[in-house]
């Protein structure tokens, strides 16, 4: 999974100097590209029970119908505040600047439902510590989280402690 790699491109000073950005469009434009990531997605979970699959906003999106669809399960997105139609339950959480918010809809997933958590990154975990906040919040279970890529060097994994989490690509 490593020669994902090669489809990643890595941009310097963005969006600040000092940051490293990994693009994953470089990634979702190549046709073998974006096949060996939903393919290695699925051997890497093929174990698991999964009936719903959460995309967090934006870039969940991309691999979360993609995966519900091999997985024979529903999808569920999880927006930033204002964007569903329906009741929603919310989750703040902290940034290294301030805090955000999250929302899904309240009956987007149904108590004991096992859900895997999609997204294209982990930095520092807050995000998809929240979207598990509120997965567990309406009765559901993670299952797993899926990423494309890790940032091990801000430790996210460490804020998804006791949870599953599978990553492609490590940088």
């Amino acid at each position: 999974m490593e020669d994902l790699k090669r489809y990643i491109r890595e941009v310097p000073d963005y969006p600040k100097p000092g940051i490293n950005f990994y693009d994953i469009t470089t990634l979702l434009k190549e046709p073998q590209g974006l096949r060996a990531t939903v393919d290695s997605f699925g051997r890497l979970l093929r174990d698991r029970v999964i009936d719903k699959v959460v995309g967090i906003e934006s870039r969940g999106f991309l691999f979360g119908p993609q995966l519900a669809y091999q997985f024979s399960a529903g999808f569920v997105p999880v927006r930033k505040p204002g964007k569903l139609p329906a009741e929603t339950v919310s989750q703040s959480y902290q940034l290294e600047y301030g805090t955000d918010e999250l929302e899904m809809h309240r009956d987007a997933v149904s108590v004991g439902e096992r859900v895997l958590i999609v997204d294209d990154v982990i930095a520092t975990g807050g995000t998809a510590a929240a979207t598990a906040k509120l997965v567990e919040s309406c009765g559901a279970e993670v299952a797993a989280f899926g990423f494309v890529v890790e940032l091990t060097f801000l430790d996210g994994r460490g804020k998804l402690s006791g949870y599953d989490v599978e990553t492609l690509v490590r940088y």
